[in-house]
């Protein structure tokens, strides 16, 4: 085996080490390695199964290099080895640890091919492979005379004097050097991203409990410490992402970047961690966890350690209350439906969670933000909805009135349900007060901002949140901007967002509307000529009107109904298109609930005066919110000066229409 490892295909139990290409990977897919664990993990190969001892380690890998310390560098390298490997140093499978020797690689090593060394290879490692690969000892050099060995035996031990001399003078200045060095990099991270943790459990069902703990890690370290820290859905857009971190780093404007993985199995949780400084790529911190799965402390255990790294951690720590590992399992499972396609079967983990644990403060939160999330967005049916999501809010704030999450809920009651536009906005203040660096917070009250018609301070808010977080929500400031009437801003910002996002059916729906009311209130200013492809994709997605863009129907996933309606379009224009659209949410109206409101907006952009007030009407005796925004909404403007539509703004008690 030593002989044949330079330029080598090797198989390590599940993983494949090509030596020629510098690489290891699994099932086909190459792992992020660093130069000194991959050098350590052909060292070890190379050796069949020896004890290689940790001055070995140093006297091959670090030979070179000066004011290094090899021990840290020796037990960095080891972890950061065992992480891409998932070994577990409890029960490895890969690297056995010898106390106070060494280490010896136990998986079976099997030569799959030889291949001669790549350019890449040569270049990537600062020693040779081959001499990775060579005996401690080399037996095969033949006995000199001992006249000619004692002479030499007395220069080396002069030279070896001297050379004491020098390490143990480099070595204090080099110790001293690295401490320095590790205090400018922490010292220089001002705000760190958790990346999405591998899920290293082996099935695809524990996907949720990944993210479940990269989301508390994230909250964690975000009240543990005083750094910035990039929120949940930012980072979650690079899971599964092999990009290199510099360029993630620089996308998230992070200085730092947490990594790692976390399995679960056996009523065990093993999760590895490593920290790295962005703009040098550099290690700064890594450790392994292995508890019990019902030990919930361990985020916060980790966020501690990571704070105290990096000298940041919080003047103050708040306690984390007690939350029964089976509800909290369920609830994990509810966030994560939540974020992904399954938001609306998301509400029955949350009601699991509270029947396991009924004092589950932050269940109650969710599960009022479930029942207000589909009620405002027109999935639910207002009178179905909206006592479940005050119910589930005031017990949030019964339970815990500290949690920025049961604020956030009540904020939500007091606008859409009670239409306290003001109270509303007290709370979700103090919302932000606890939580400062939740998006959605700031995405909230600006909502209840444009019903107060405070456009201005709406649309400061949306800049607040898109600062933090510009990839969950990236269409909300170009909606305020529209609320506003302030058509070219929101052009503008449609564009920059379309770049990163040029598929986006919100992005593309209020685009398309940004153009209509430039057009319809800006007589004679220029459009862009591909307006009318913008606006075609729009229409398939099934959206066309401001206070409706996030309303998505069957058509945006169905190719069928997009290739009618882009026929429609194209055909009959806006209005073919309005009707189009009209007669399918009629038709779907009488098996499920369809929003009256949204029905007078189709009925607005056709001009039709009195099915359009009818139909408000109707919205404003269901209660349906989004009939608040019927002022921002300029398909309704022809209705202004109707005495019965004014009467009715009235009694919804909204601020006059803009100009």
């Amino acid at each position: 085996m030593p002989g044949t490892l330079p330029g080598s295909v090797v198989q390590i139990g599940e993983f494949e080490l090509d030596c020629g290409r510098f690489e290891l990977r699994r099932n086909g897919h190459p792992l992020r390695v660093e130069r000194k664990p991959m050098e350590l993990l052909i060292l070890l190969a190379s050796c069949e199964g020896r004890l290689v001892t940790r001055s070995e380690i140093a006297g091959r890998l670090w030979s070179r290099e000066v004011f290094v310390d090899t021990e840290h560098g020796i037990n960095t390298a080891i972890r950061k080895l065992r992480h891409c490997l998932r070994d577990d140093p409890d029960h490895p499978q890969y690297i056995q640890t010898i106390q106070g020797k060494g280490y010896r690689l136990i998986a079976p090593v099997t030569v799959v091919s030889q291949q001669a060394e790549s350019p890449a290879a040569a270049e990537a490692p600062a020693l040779h492979l081959a001499a990775l690969a060579e005996p401690t000892q080399n037996a095969g050099v033949a006995a000199a005379p001992s006249h000619r060995f004692e002479r030499r035996q007395t220069r080396w031990l002069l030279w070896f004097t001297m050379a004491a001399i020098a390490l143990l003078a480099a070595g204090t200045y080099g110790g001293r050097y690295l401490i320095h060095r590790h205090e400018l990099a922490s010292a220089n991270i001002r705000s760190l991203a958790v990346l999405p943790l591998d899920n290293f459990s082996g099935d695809p069902a524990q996907d949720y409990f990944a993210d479940g703990m990269t989301d508390e890690l994230t909250t964690m370290l975000a009240r543990d410490s005083n750094l910035r820290i990039v929120s949940r859905t930012s980072v979650m857009q690079y899971k599964k992402a092999h990009r290199p971190l510099r360029e993630i780093a620089r996308a998230l404007r992070a200085d730092g970047i947490v990594e790692g993985s976390v399995a679960r199995s056996g009523g065990r949780v093993h999760m590895n961690l490593q920290l790295i400084q962005a703009d040098s790529d550099s290690h700064l911190w890594a450790d392994s966890y292995v508890r019990d799965a019902d030990d919930l402390a361990l985020p916060d255990e980790a966020a501690q350690a990571i704070a105290k790294r990096l000298h940041s951690s919080a003047s103050v720590t708040v306690p984390v209350p007690y939350v029964n590992p089976a509800a909290h399992d369920a609830y994990l499972q509810g966030k994560y439906l939540w974020f992904s396609s399954g938001m609306t079967d998301s509400g029955k983990y949350f009601q699991k969670a509270i029947e396991i644990q009924p004092d589950y403060a932050m269940a109650w939160a969710w599960l009022s933000m479930y029942h207000g999330g589909l009620t405002v967005a027109g999935l639910l049916d207002p009178r179905i909805g909206m006592d479940p999501m005050e119910h589930s809010a005031s017990r949030a704030m019964q339970l815990d009135p500290n949690l920025a999450e049961s604020h956030q809920a009540m904020a939500a009651v007091l606008a859409f349900h009670r239409w306290e536009f003001a109270a509303a906005d007290q709370e979700i203040l103090h919302a932000i007060s606890l939580d400062p660096h939740n998006a959605e917070l700031y995405h909230l009250r600006a909502r209840i901002l444009i019903i107060l018609n405070r456009s201005s301070e709406a649309i400061e808010s949306e800049k607040k949140g898109m600062e933090i977080n510009p990839f969950q929500k990236p269409w909300e400031l170009m909606y305020s901007y529209l609320a506003a009437r302030r058509y070219d801003d929101a052009m503008q910002e449609g564009e920059l967002r379309l770049k990163d996002f040029p598929t986006n059916p919100r992005l593309l729906s209020l685009t398309t509307d940004a153009y209509r009311c430039r057009n319809m209130y800006q007589a004679g200013t220029a459009t862009r000529r591909d307006t009318t492809d913008i606006a075609t994709f729009s229409f398939a997605c099934g959206a066309l009107s401001i206070s409706f863009a996030s309303r998505l129907d069957e058509a945006t996933a169905n190719p069928q109904s997009a290739a009618a309606l882009r026929r429609t379009y194209e055909q009959g224009g806006l209005h073919g298109a309005v009707r189009w659209q009209l007669a399918r949410r009629a038709t779907r109206s009488k098996a499920a609930y369809v929003s009256p409101v949204e029905l007078a907006s189709y009925h607005a952009l056709l001009g039709e005066r009195e099915p359009t007030l009818a139909l408000l009407n109707e919205g404003y005796n269901l209660h349906s919110p989004d009939i608040l925004y019927i002022q921002t909404e300029p398909a309704f403007d022809f209705l202004h000066a109707d005495p019965r539509y004014r009467a009715l703004v009235h009694k919804i008690g909204l601020a006059e229409a803009q100009p």
